[in-house]
């Protein structure tokens, strides 16, 4: 009696995903308080994202003082973190939960291209962001010759495509050839060997990061010679000072909840499953696309008084597009 009971417990704790399909994944039931509090965390997880990060594409696009070379690839990463609140996060949360993949195989296959070309398009914007704050401190009275509007909506353009094609190129036997792999029906996930992982590694993280510390090491330095050499510092100076400061924190976060990820990746190597510590760095990476805004938010005045203005509906007004959003300028 005991044995039968125990064979009971476990078929109502694992089912299949596809009850009809003999070659369906298991799905793991979860209880009933679980489900509602893992939607109710993708939910607000999403919503928050989708929020705040709009509230940035918003202000830039709207408020012509934030029209920026810099802003523009603060911008460019805005985006790339909204489609993760708006895409990523949901249908992963949905996966997560519910342990099967319920949207078919080309979703499936398009969901992973976006994740991949996210994330890579996110580094290298932070990139160019680097090279930016680079030459606006070192080299600031050319800075508006060498860095100009043009110059950076090449850069971002060419940024989303080459990571477009990258995806592409990562992703090509899981994408164009699935039959290869011993997957059940009912999954959605990449299928890589560990060369591949190592190589993904070195070149979408470890060579970039590489570059991006590189530049903020010379950044600081360069910081704090003319900190030394100038007794008596400009606005300009400073301003500039702080948005390398405020773009480094958001360096050095983007790090810290990377990091974990390809340790966990490295570590686990060609295991078939995925563990709890694989998820947990997973949802940490997608929680990253929500702290940009409120890292703006803390530092950034312009970003609250433009922020203000949107969720009051203020921008409606004529002319609330020159609206002056530093007035210590004046």
């Amino acid at each position: 009696m005991s044995d039968q009971s125990t064979m009971e417990d476990n078929s109502q704790e694992i089912q299949f995903c596809f009850p009809n399909n003999n070659l369906s994944c298991f799905k793991e039931i979860k209880h009933e308080v679980e489900y509602v509090i893992l939607y109710t965390f993708i939910a607000l997880l999403s919503v928050f994202t989708v929020f705040l990060n709009l509230l940035v594409i918003i202000s830039i696009s709207h408020f012509k003082q934030l029209h920026t070379p810099t802003n523009l690839l603060i911008l460019s990463l805005a985006v790339a973190d909204l489609i993760v609140g708006l895409i990523v996060i949901p249908l992963m949360g949905i996966r997560f939960i519910e342990s099967c993949w319920y949207f078919g195989e080309t979703i499936c296959f398009l969901l992973l291209f976006i994740i991949f070309m996210v994330v890579t398009a996110s580094l290298g914007n932070l990139l160019f962001i680097s090279v930016d704050r680079y030459i606006a401190i070192s080299d600031p009275l050319r800075y508006t010759v060498r860095v100009t509007t043009e110059k950076v909506v090449f850069c971002i353009i060419v940024n989303w495509l080459c990571c477009g094609i990258y995806s592409v190129i990562i992703l090509h036997n899981t994408m164009f050839y699935p039959e290869t792999h011993d997957r059940c029906y009912g999954d959605c996930r990449v299928y890589f060997k560990f060369e591949h992982f190592v190589t993904d590694l070195i070149i979408t993280f470890v060579a970039p990061s590489s570059v991006i510390m590189s530049i903020y090491v010379k950044i600081f330095c360069v910081a704090k010679y003319q900190a030394k050499v100038v007794n008596s510092v400009t606005s300009v100076s400073r301003s500039q000072r702080k948005a390398g400061k405020t773009l480094g924190i958001v360096v050095a976060i983007f790090f810290m909840c990377w990091i974990p990820y390809y340790v966990v990746i490295l570590t686990e190597g060609n295991e078939s499953t995925e563990s709890v510590e694989l998820n947990v760095t997973c949802w940490i990476l997608y929680m990253n696309s929500c702290m940009n805004p409120l890292i703006y938010a803390l530092f950034y005045k312009w970003f609250r008084i433009s922020a203000l203005y949107i969720v009051t509906l203020k921008i409606f007004k004529p002319s609330s597009e020159y609206l002056s959003l530093f007035p210590e300028d004046k």
